[in-house]
């Protein structure tokens, strides 16, 4: 295996060019109508479980970038950290917080480079 300058492999990733994140984007697919959940709830509730399991930025891109065009909002962000702060714990809610403001914003750069 070769090294790639970071400029490729993040132009990669950009355009789903990694055999990786088109299985993750397969796996997810029918996640939505199999939840029974509505779209609202299905985004909320996977951005609570990206906090619980303090996950990485990318993750955060991924899955606010989604539920953005679906019309979640910074204030049902900040709600969903409220509401499980006394679970999760303060720590992890502020390291959270600070991932989904970058993800939401990117998702607006993202949206306004591709008009």
């Amino acid at each position: 295996m070769t090294a790639e300058a970071p400029e490729r492999t993040l132009g990669a990733m950009a355009h789903g060019e990694w055999p990786v994140f088109e299985q993750i984007a397969r796996m997810n697919i029918e996640t939505l109508p199999n939840s029974g959940l509505d779209e609202r709830t299905y985004h909320l509730v996977r951005l609570a479980a990206l906090v619980a399991m303090d996950a990485a930025p990318a993750s955060y891109v991924a899955n606010l970038s989604v539920a953005k065009e679906a019309g979640l909002t910074v204030e049902d962000a900040k709600a969903v950290c409220v509401a499980i702060a006394p679970i999760v714990g303060s720590a992890r809610v502020v390291d959270a917080a600070g991932s989904v403001l970058r993800a939401l914003g990117f998702a607006d750069l993202v949206s306004e480079t591709e008009i």
